[in-house]
This record gives C-alpha cells, structure tokens and sequence, in this order.
C-alpha cells in the first residue's frame, strides 16, 4: 500500500484530501494528513478508514523527519516558507515532493543535489500556478508545431464563485489562505507590453477594470501577476511583444478592492487593540484616523459628476439626432475622431451611444456598491467581536473575510 503524506489541511487541501481518500481503495493508498489543528484535519479526514489525521508542529524535527521517512510520497500545502523544512527532508530521505507553490530561492538551490539524487520536487501544481502553465504550454507547442508565431500572450486564471453561490456583492468566496487573499498584489507587478518591460504599483493594479471576455459568462476582470518575465524563456516566447499572466476576478471585485487599499485596509502596521472591539468598532476607530467622511465624499462626487456629464452629452447627442431628423436631413452614422495615440479612427454613432450608456450605467452600479461592500464586510456589524489581541488593519480585514466569504 502506497503511504502518501500530506502537510496542511487548509482551504486549498480540501479537494485534494476529498479526491484521495474517494480513491483509496481504487489506487492502494492510505493518506495522512498533518497540521497544527487537530479538529481541522478530523473535519477533512472525517470517519474514513483510508486517512489518517495527525496533528504537530511543523518545526519539530524529530516528529516531521519520522513522518517523512515512512511516507512513499510528500506533499506540501503548507505557507511557502515552510517548504524548505519540508523539501529538505524529503532530500535526506530520498523521497520525491510535490507542492502548488512558486519556487522560491531555498529550493531553487537545492537543483544541484535533486538531480544528484534522481528525485522529482514538482512545484507550481496547482491552478495558478500549474493548470494554467500546462494548458498554456499545450496551447503554445499546437501553434507554433503548425508554423504559427505568437506575437501576444495572455495568461488569465482564477479561482472563481459558481453561480449558485454568487451571493455577496463582492462576487469571491475564500477557497485558500485568506493572509494571500489581503496581501494578493502587495508586490506590485512587472511584465512586458508591446516589446516595453512594464512595471506597476500596487495601488495601481486595481484602478482599472481590464476586461476579458469568456464564452457562455459575463465578463470577468483582470490585474497583472507579480512577476510575468520569469516564465517568458520557460514558455520559449522571447521574441512575443507581449507577455503577462493574469488574476480574474469579478469586475465589482476589482472596483472595492481598490477602495480597501485607498482607505488603508491592507496596512500591516499593528495599531488596535481588538479584545471586546466589535467589527462596527474597529471600523469606525480606522476610518476616523483615516479620513473616511472626506474620501466618501470625494468618491461620490467624483463618480455623480462624471456620470452627470456623461448624461449630459448622451441626452444631446440624442437631442441633435431628433432635429437633424425634423429638418429633414440624413443622420449621420460614423465620424472621424483622433484616440489617445493620435490616429484617425472612424466611430460608428449607434456604437458610441450603446457605449456611452454602457458606461453611465457602470459608474452608477459604482456609486451604488461603494457601501453595499463596505457593509458587507461589517462596517455596521456591532455583534461578531475580533478578539484578535494586538492587530493591524490587514490582521482585521483577513478576520473579516473569513467570517463573510
């Protein structure tokens, strides 16, 4: 019976567990599972026969190089920095890892003496990254095995809500670390754009809604990856002008996660005291110290004035369409205009209206979210206590994600 050992019971190992102990029986495995909590891998494990649920820390070396020794394979879903404990045992012990992780430094310095061993450490096999590399590679070799040339390469992945249980206006439900889900970003991003290595902050991944289009969905929204230049060679499209992996998310997430980083809701420094602080609380002692009142008031008008304006000359338009037609005269259906990169682009009137109402309609869905979310999150909610001890506003934001999505 193959022995195959399994580190981290969170979020992102519940199908894993659920796929392997379904399969038991099938394929001779017995799995077991390790964490810190007990009832967590009980929860995952339940009653069957085919798991084994265990519970240490895993800094204990003694008890993690035991567990290891005994195990046919290891898998690692622990935070990424733990791997190295991890990785580095499976090495002593000759045995082969997988983990859904990046690879960091710490393993990429064990190459050398991997291969020496003739083990296989498989990183990046999860969904991003890992089905996204496989589906993208399989892509890249069918175009190119036909004589085709990539000029421009899009990579977009993310884990999404099914629509039976889209039921929050923030449109995501947790399904790994909630600590990733508030750091996500906080590097900023780099990649290349039209043959130009482009670099962004993290203020500025979420200031615009980039769509993409899916087929048989509405459309999803897209920020940059942190770091798109490292899989350009592993990929073989040096010579692409283009070249960025990609985050989905819901298009209203993307608009109130740029308001949870103007109002300093992912800052790190630890300033509250939450013992016997309700949500409601906490959010009324941070928006004062950070000028919640004004930045409100500031976005409201901004999004009411643009949307008044843009009203404004919709209802012309229309109003100049109706007296060309009382005079007589033949609307006109396209004209020529100058766009951002100075060039003559000819624009379909029809098309411009639908567009404009597009738009007018998107920025008052806006106005309307901005404290529909905010809410959400329990900016009025006096009863869930945060008993977190000394926090910071990122400390809090995770405690709030985890009990409402």
């Amino acid at each position: 019976m193959k022995q195959i050992l399994l580190f981290g019971a969170g979020k992102s190992a519940t199908s894993l567990i659920e796929y392997f102990l379904v399969n038991a029986v099938a394929e001779n495995w017995h799995l077991t599972v390790v964490d810190a909590s007990m009832d967590l891998v009980k929860e995952k494990t339940g009653n069957s026969t085919h798991g084994t649920a265990m519970a240490f820390d895993i800094n204990d070396d003694v008890k993690r190089k035991e567990m290891i020794g005994n195990a046919d394979i290891v898998i690692s879903l622990m935070p990424p920095f733990l791997h190295i404990l991890i990785a580095k045992d499976c090495l002593s012990a000759g045995k082969n890892l997988l983990t859904a992780s990046y690879v960091d430094e710490q393993i990429k310095e064990l190459k050398a003496e991997i291969d020496q061993a003739g083990l296989l450490f498989l990183c990046e096999m999860g969904l991003d990254p890992g089905i996204d590399h496989m589906s993208a590679k399989k892509l890249i070799d069918d175009i190119q095995s036909d004589g085709g040339k990539i000029t421009s390469f899009f990579s977009h992945c993310g884990g999404l809500v099914a629509p039976e249980s889209d039921d929050n206006p923030w449109h995501y439900k947790i399904s790994w670390n909630p600590r990733n889900v508030v750091m996500a970003g906080k590097a900023g991003a780099i990649f290349k754009q039209e043959g130009e290595i482009k670099e962004m902050e993290y203020e500025d991944l979420f200031l615009d809604k980039r769509y993409v289009s899916i087929p048989g969905a509405e459309p999803l929204c897209w920020y940059p990856n942190r770091d798109s230049l490292s899989y350009i060679p592993t990929y073989g499209l040096e010579e692409t002008a283009t070249f960025i992996r990609t985050t989905l998310r819901h298009p209203d997430f993307i608009y109130g996660w740029k308001n949870v980083i103007d109002l300093k809701l992912t800052t790190e420094e630890k300033m509250y005291h939450t013992d016997g602080k309700s949500l409601m609380q906490f959010f009324k002692e941070h928006m004062e110290l950070n000028g919640f009142s004004e930045w409100l008031q500031q976005k409201l008008h901004d999004q009411f004035d643009s949307t008044k304006s843009l009203l404004s000359e919709l209802v012309n338009l229309v109003k100049l369409e109706e007296e060309a037609a009382k005079k007589g005269i033949d609307p006109v259906e396209e004209f020529m205009m100058v766009d951002d990169k100075g060039d003559l682009q000819n624009i379909d009137i029809d098309h411009l209206k639908i567009s404009a109402a597009a738009t007018l309609a998107d920025r008052m869905h806006d106005a309307n979210l901005t404290l529909k979310q905010l809410f959400y999150l329990g900016l009025d909610d006096e009863q869930t206590l945060i008993d977190k001890g000394h926090c910071s506003a990122a400390d809090v934001l995770q405690f709030s994600l985890e009990k409402k999505l």
